[in-house]
């Protein structure tokens, strides 16, 4: 009896992983970055820039799901209108998805970035551009919403609060809101 019922549940484990491995999706997104940067005293306005990058989505549940995604994000910040700071990122988002319902889903997660390429672009001004001295790595958390347009478009909408300091001296924090449209394949 214990063998039998240790086989069936084994067999429906691997039903279950089987039918779920065959649901992960891949995608790509783009969209619309809104950051700033927070912490010191400096008047500073928000830089528009871009993200985009790929995206997979593991089914951990009817109503769970795993995004692991791996995008180029532009961030910054423009200080007293007089430079354009601009630090580029690989940034590598980890969504836990819990649908709400059937194609609208609330999102949390970690964000880990390693910094590709960071500048201090002066406005109205013959000075070149200066390196900004930003941190190599930033860490922050995510919150979000997404809702999939039928089978394969979606939108999601998401804020990523910085926890590590991009500059230090005064600490100075990325926080970026995020509007993006993705495709999945």
């Amino acid at each position: 009896m214990k063998k039998l019922l240790f086989t069936v549940v084994l067999a429906t484990i691997g039903f279950i992983h089987q039918s779920y491995a065959q649901e992960i999706t891949f995608g790509a997104k783009a969209g619309l970055n809104v950051s700033n940067f927070s912490g010191g005293d400096a008047d500073r306005n928000s830089l528009i820039a871009f993200h985009v990058g790929a995206i997979s989505e593991i089914p951990l549940g009817q109503r769970f799901s795993l995004q692991p995604e791996l995008l180029y994000s532009r961030q910054g910040s423009e200080a007293q209108d007089v430079v354009k700071i601009k630090v580029d990122y690989l940034a590598i988002p980890i969504m836990a998805k819990y649908y709400i319902v059937d194609d609208f889903s609330i999102e949390l997660g970690p964000q880990f970035s390693f910094l590709i390429n960071d500048k201090g672009e002066y406005i109205n001004s013959d000075l070149p551009d200066a390196d900004t001295d930003a941190s190599n790595f930033d860490f922050g958390a995510n919150v979000g919403l997404g809702y999939n347009i039928g089978t394969n478009l979606f939108v999601q909408a998401r804020y990523n609060f910085g926890i590590t300091t991009v500059v230090e001296n005064p600490d100075i924090t990325n926080n970026v809101f995020q509007l993006s449209l993705g495709y999945k394949f």
